[in-house]
Formats: C-alpha cells, structure tokens, sequence
C-alpha cells in the first residue's frame, strides 16, 4: 500500500486542522496514512481520526506567545527573559526536528498544509515522493507573502491551495503545478434547521483577524431594534476577554453567549437550533464554517474583505456580502431575515443546496482521484 504523510502544526481546534483530519481520513482507506504534528496540545487530536492513521507528535507542549505577552505588559523581566529563551529553543526544536522527518521520510507522497513546512520540504527533501503544497491563508495582496509563497516552490510539484480563486490568482504567478484542493463538510443532516427562532451564530477563533468585536458591535445595532436576537458565539483565543469586557460594557450580557471551544456535537446541537450565521472576518481563505452553518440551511452574512466569504455566499441568493465592512448594513440585512421569514427560509434552502457539492463524499472522491494519478 502507497504510503502518505501529513505534516502540520498541531491537530487541536482550527479550520487548518479540520481539513487536515478530514483528508487524513479520506485518504486512510486506500492508503497507509501518517500525521507528522509538531506540538501534542491536549494529548489527543481534536477532531476525530480513523483508527488507522498514525499520528507523530513531535513536542508535547504549545507556543509560549502568551506567556511573552503577560510578562511584557507586567513587566516581569526576568520572566520574560525565560520564556523568550524557552521560545528560541521551542523554533529550534520545531526547524531542526522537521528538517530530520523529512530527510528520513520514504513515504510515496508528502503534503505540507503550512508554509513553513513548505519551505523546509523545499529546500531538505531529497527523495523521490511527490511533493504538495497546500494553501489555507490569502494572500491579500501582500507582496511579500506572495514571493514566500513563489520562493517555497522551487522543488514541489503541486501547489494547492483550498479555494478556486487562489488557485486562479497562483494560477499564473508559479512554476509549479497548480491544483485546486477542494475542502469538505464532513456532516451534513437530514433536514434543514427549522429556523423559527431569532438566535445568531458565530463559531470560530477568538482573534484580532475574525474581528468578533466588531461582531459585538453588529450585535448592539441588532438588538437595540430588535431585543428578541440572541447571539451565540462558538470559539476560544486571545480576544476573549476583551470580548467578554465589551460585552459587559454595552449591557449584553443577557443576549450574548460565549461558549469557548466545544467539540463537534455540541456545535451540532446548536446549528440545529440556529437561524443566521453572521461571520465579521477582515480575511478568510475559504470559510469553511460558512458551508458547515449552509448544511443546516442557515443563510450567512458576511464582510466581503473576507475572500473566503465571497466563494461561498451568493449575494442576495443564499446570503449577503457587506462592503467596506459597514456595521449598520450587516445589522439591517440581518434583521431583514430575521423578519422575512419566507426570504429566510429561501436564503436557507439555496444554501443548503450549494453546499452538496462539498459534500465528504463528493470531495473524497474529487481526491483519491488526484492522488491516484499522482502516485
């Protein structure tokens, strides 16, 4: 059996990890599947692998990021000095010991789903498996991320990136083979979500880029017209306190509700008693939360500087895309829905419909084909 192997980061809660878990999972039937995990972050992945995918962890710890930050703002100097030592030895330990998997590595094919991986197999790699790349970021026009991107293929053979407008956009700008790698909602109910309350959702990670204290703001505008909404907020991460704090200060407690990180049933049991997703990112690459929410017929709203966004949602059909990231246009066209019962349950419906086509079984399918061909 052809051997395949998975590098990445950590396998704990993140769209990177669902995708990663997912196409693990795919592949593991026809092909013998191995994850190389640079941290072990709880102990166990996150979402769930097939039993037969070996899982690697390569450092049974995480990031001191936090740590850094705490001692900075309470200016603990000799705190600060240990863990910016402790960070040093943890990019060392994380370069030369996946430098050392994928020189020994004689699987058939290597798939690396962070850059910085990338940019290691690029340069380290001596063996004769096929290479691939796989794009989860934007590029956001940033020039310098895109000569990274240019820079860390010299030697891969596939570059692939998660949605199809990246893939346009790389299309032209890299010698590599570029492939669309189309992600997957891995679940998708029998029925749609009934859609009769007034409860918002939002599930993802709580930091700067998802701008969920803007949603907060959105919120304010909703509720101060209409005080039957109830938000519900699903996800973990830096800004929760702030969140938490901004909430309290503009008097939502009693409407706005974090969870913190949940696994997949309790977020299930959720969707199914949801009615609109509002998503306030300033930058996605696919968005595939937005699919996840459409499997359960909820329409979504969303910012359009979130490129992701724009793949997914049909403006105006099975959802709505705000420009220039207007707080009180988000707010109108969610209160809009959430009055227009017969429009929302059409947005629903439309976009429960497109979501099939990114259904496990249709992708899974998509890519034993590739990879078939391939190896």
């Amino acid at each position: 059996m052809k051997k395949i192997t998975i590098l990445c980061l950590h396998l704990d809660y993140g769209g990177v990890e669902v995708a990663t878990t997912n196409l693990a999972n795919m592949l593991s039937n026809n092909y013998d599947v191995e994850i190389i995990s640079f941290y072990n972050l709880n102990g166990k992945p996150a979402y769930k692998l097939n039993d037969n995918i070996k899982v690697k962890y390569i450092y049974d710890g995480k990031p001191n990021r936090e740590e850094i930050k705490d001692s900075i703002r309470k200016f603990k100097i000799f705190t600060l000095i240990k863990e910016s030592i402790k960070s040093i030895k943890i990019l060392y330990k994380k370069k030369y010991n996946i430098i050392g998997e994928i020189k020994k590595c004689k699987s058939d094919l290597i798939i690396s789903t962070r850059i910085e991986f990338t940019e290691l197999l690029n340069k380290y790699y001596k063996g004769n498996a096929v290479l691939i790349s796989q794009e989860h970021r934007h590029h956001n026009n940033d020039k310098r991320y895109i000569k990274r991107v240019q820079n860390s293929l010299t030697n891969i053979d596939y570059y692939m990136p998660v949605s199809k407008k990246m893939t346009k956009f790389y299309k032209n700008k890299v010698k590599t083979k570029v492939m669309y790698g189309p992600l997957c909602v891995d679940y998708i109910p029998d029925k749609e979500t009934k859609k009769t309350s007034k409860n918002i959702i939002s599930i993802g990670r709580l930091s700067p880029e998802k701008g969920y204290l803007d949603l907060i703001d959105v919120f304010k505008i909703i509720h101060q017209k209409d005080n039957e909404c109830i938000l519900h907020i699903i996800g973990d991460g830096i800004e929760r306190k702030l969140i938490k704090d901004k909430i309290k200060e503009l008097k939502l407690n009693n409407f706005v509700k974090v969870y913190g990180y949940k696994d997949k049933s309790f977020i299930r049991e959720k969707l199914n008693e949801m009615s609109l997703y509002l998503m306030t990112s300033y930058e996605e690459s696919f968005g595939l939360v937005l699919l996840e929410a459409s499997a359960y017929g909820i329409p979504s709203i969303a910012f359009d500087c979130a490129e992701g966004a724009t793949e997914i949602i049909n403006n105006d059909v099975d959802g709505y895309l705000i420009e220039n990231r207007n707080k009180e246009k988000m707010a109108e066209k969610a209160l809009e829905l959430l009055e227009n019962r017969n429009k929302l349950a059409n947005f629903g419906h439309n976009a429960r419909t497109k979501c099939l086509e990114y259904s496990y079984e249709n992708v899974k399918e998509k890519w034993l084909s590739i990879i078939d061909k391939m190896i």
